[in-house]
């Protein structure tokens, strides 16, 4: 008996399909949202463009609002299709109802298919001088779609005077929107490298905006503001005037117009005279930024970045207000109440907002002289407390307040030392070992101190190894009696034992200057340094100026410009094209770097510690095989200057050397190895020590030195040795 087969499902299209093709007006209807549906999930609903297309024409302002969107989603994949509903919006563009005449206008603009854009001119002229002040702010935003898909379009019709025209409109949002059209033509007409103005705000234009601006939209009032923004006034009373105008705009309730507002005061308060009016503004700019504080945290964390910008250029801003702001304003009138709030903080049972109160007060101390041993006290009774992380914190904090004065505070050292066990973070340990050593002359069980880090050193990590060696040098140059025998010891330690090139690099250095010439080792490692200090700003005074002119855009947020972040299908700074000056130093730089390395053929041997033996006929290595890389074309052209690409030239250059291909094999145990020992035996005041370690053979093994080298070898040996 033969199985019962289901039919084949025919799928979801197919039943969409019929649907929308249903006699039943409600079930077509219904077919679309199930479409739209589809298609906001990210399914594939592209074959239904015939279907769809087909619902065009219906008095249902709900269903043609829905099958516009279709076709702006899929307009992009169905071109040929598209060319269908142009008779649908042509006719559309003259429906009775204003609501239709504007969908229909700002669907065309929105398509951005080429088939569409030549037909799109003759409706959008009506739209832009229609009765309907609706169709005419919407046909204002479609020129600039339809700019930036054809400019030439825009110029042949004379849309940019249309615009112009558009601006002394009775209707303050259609001279917003108009305003939001003209500057993205503006910009996008910069951008192209145009060296007309398509935007020129003149004293008249300036007037209109400035009527219109108290009668918009939240976003038509941002549009209209950046436009004030660009502004440049004749005069000071032309300042005054904008800035009178723009002030009651600190008192709406949308962020962007608020933040807006405050950047078209910041520009123009520039050419203001008055000192008085420069005072009353820059009072009435504090409130409305507490204000913002009462939003989301999203909208706060934008307005402290724009804040932090603001507090540069005028401190006095928030200095009544510094209650809202704790943690970010201190001067000497109010230190005394920030003190007592940041001290208040330190005890909350959250580590990171406890770490950066303590921090605060670090800064507060080193920025306020006036303040330092009020912050110093309340920092001694915190690490009193016994709190891991409060000491940490606060051994980090006092050593930048040591780098800032240097003699003042010394009479908390003891109490530093005491928490030693309480320290296991490497910043707190480097801090108070930088600290020991610092005041080693004045630490009489210094080396004690030092000797447990020691002991320890090669379990420490790389900051507190660096900070151990740097410290035990310092004591063994105060107190060169008593500590010989521990210089000795971490000096072997790091270069035989330590892992890290770098604290290998300085225990080679420090050992060279103490074996050779330890008045340069003092010199050198207890040079006086200069006290540390806190800028006030974070961006330089060129950049803050035209950030302040970005308010509240990313750039302002980002406290970068613009041009580092975005760019015409470039994402990122290393994509902004470099100018002449830039390409000219890096070729210099590539052809500096090439001619070094050929340059260095002859010192390489230099490096070669071992008795060298033949390379039996074989292919020179490292840098002694530049004799040979110099006559390449790449070489050529970079010696030459004439590389259109240094660095790929470079690259190529030493791409296909093998450098440990006919490196010298390893020596055999026992074997008795020639090395340099330039140190002599290590002394200091009279007191032998032990010589240096043998040095490690170079990996860059050369070739042979000719003997005219020879002698220029051993007067380098000493230097070259180190290494």
């Amino acid at each position: 008996m033969a199985a019962f087969r289901a039919p084949p499902r025919k799928g979801e299209n197919f039943e969409l399909s019929a649907d929308l093709n249903s006699e039943y007006k409600e079930k077509r209807k219904d077919a679309i949202k199930r479409v739209i549906a589809n298609m906001t999930v990210q399914k594939d609903v592209s074959g239904l463009f015939p279907d769809v297309l087909k619902n065009m024409q219906t008095d249902d302002l709900e269903q043609k609002k829905l099958v516009y969107l279709y076709l702006m989603n899929y307009a992009k994949t169905q071109p040929e299709l598209v060319i269908l509903a142009v008779n649908t919006f042509v006719k559309d563009t003259d429906d009775p109802n204003p609501l239709v005449r504007a969908l229909a206008i700002r669907t065309m603009g929105c398509l951005r298919a080429e088939k569409i854009i030549d037909y799109l001119c003759d409706p959008l002229q009506k739209c832009l001088r229609d009765e309907n002040p609706y169709v005419r702010k919407t046909a204002a935003l479609c020129v600039a779609k339809l700019y930036d898909l054809k400019p030439e379009l825009v110029i042949e019709n004379g849309f940019l005077e249309t615009l112009q025209e558009m601006i002394a409109d009775s209707n303050p949002m259609v001279v917003a929107n108009t305003v939001a059209a003209l500057t993205d033509i503006h910009i996008a007409a910069a951008a192209a490298g145009s060296n007309t103005e398509v935007f020129v705000i003149t004293s008249a234009v300036l007037n209109k905006l400035l009527i219109a601006l108290n009668e918009c939209s939240e976003w038509g009032r941002v549009a209209i503001l950046n436009a004030l923004g660009r502004y440049e006034t004749h005069d000071d009373r032309e300042s005054e005037h904008i800035c009178e105008r723009v002030v009651p705009q600190f008192q709406h309730a949308n962020a962007s117009v608020v933040l807006s507002a405050i950047k078209v005061i910041m520009i123009h308060m520039r050419s203001v005279r008055s000192e008085t009016l420069t005072k009353q503004l820059v009072r009435k700019m504090a409130p409305p930024l507490v204000t913002l504080l009462s939003n989301p945290p999203e909208v706060q964390w934008v307005a402290l970045r724009d804040i932090n910008l603001l507090l540069q250029k005028r401190p006095d801003i928030l200095s009544n207000e510094m209650r809202v702001f704790f943690c970010k304003l201190a001067g000497p009138n109010n230190v005394d109440a920030l003190l007592s709030e940041l001290k208040e903080y330190a005890s909350e049972v959250d580590v990171d907002f406890v770490r950066r109160s303590i921090k605060a007060i670090g800064q507060t101390a080193i920025k306020i002289d006036e303040a330092a041993e009020r912050c110093v006290n309340v920092l001694m009774e915190l690490i009193g407390t016994r709190v891991s992380y409060v000491v940490q914190e606060g051994v980090v904090v006092m050593k930048d307040i040591f780098r800032k004065y240097p003699s003042t505070y010394e009479g908390v050292i003891p109490t530093l030392c005491a928490n030693l066990d309480e320290l296991d973070e490497p910043e707190a340990k480097a801090s108070l070992i930088w600290i020991i050593g610092e005041y080693a002359n004045k630490i009489d069980n210094a080396d004690e101190l030092l000797g447990i880090f020691v002991d320890s050193f090669t379990e420490e990590s790389y900051p507190v190894q660096l900070q151990t060696l740097t410290a035990v040098v310092k004591l063994f140059l105060r107190k060169p009696d008593t500590s010989q025998g521990l210089v000795q010891r971490i000096l072997n330690t790091a270069t035989k034992d330590c892992d890290s090139p770098d604290v290998r690099d300085r225990a080679y250095i420090y050992w060279r200057l103490l074996s050779t010439d330890p008045g340069a080792a003092k010199a050198v490692v207890l040079a006086h340094r200069p006290p540390i200090s806190l800028p006030r700003t974070t961006v330089s005074p060129a950049l803050l100026e035209e950030l302040l002119g970005e308010i509240p855009s990313l750039a302002s947020v980002y406290h970068k410009p613009e041009e580092t972040f975005v760019g015409r299908g470039r994402i990122g700074a290393d994509a902004i094209p470099k100018g002449g000056s830039e390409l000219a130093d890096d070729r210099a730089t590539a052809q500096k770097a090439f001619q070094t390395v050929a340059a260095g053929q002859q010192a390489e041997n230099l490096l070669n510690f071992d008795d060298p033996t033949s390379n039996d006929g074989q292919q020179p290595t490292g840098l002694a095989a530049t004799t040979v890389l110099t006559s390449t074309p790449a070489a050529t052209n970079l010696l030459s200057g004439t590389s259109s690409n240094p660095l790929d030239d470079l690259v190529s250059i030493f791409g296909n050397t093998g450098i440990g291909t006919n490196a010298a094999p390893p020596p055999t145990p026992g074997q008795p190895q020639t090395h340099l020992n330039a140190f002599g035996g290590l002394s200091f005041g009279g007191q032998p020590m032990s010589p240096a370690p043998p040095m490690t053979p170079s990996v860059l093994q050369a070739v042979s030195p000719p003997p005219q080298q020879q002698q220029q070898q051993g007067a380098q040996d000493d230097l070259l040795g180190l290494f």
